[in-house]
């Protein structure tokens, strides 16, 4: 059960799909939805990572000042 849809649910969005879009565009838009998914959580990452990274230079010059 994925987001409250069963099994039949999921055949009748599939099948849906395929007489929209037919057979032969079904794997290039599985190829563009896989790249879009993968490069969303790269740019994930990075953001993550540069948030760390300002949070830690943050640090950095909080402890250089230091206190009088």
């Amino acid at each position: 059960m994925i987001g409250g849809l069963g099994i039949g649910e999921l055949v009748i969005i599939l099948l849906i799909v395929l007489l929209i879009f037919g057979p032969s565009k079904l794997g290039d838009i599985g190829s563009s939805l896989g790249k879009g998914i993968s490069g969303f959580k790269k740019a994930m990452q990075d953001k993550g990572s540069k948030e760390e990274e300002a949070s830690e230079e943050a640090d950095e010059n909080n402890d250089s000042k230091g206190t009088d």
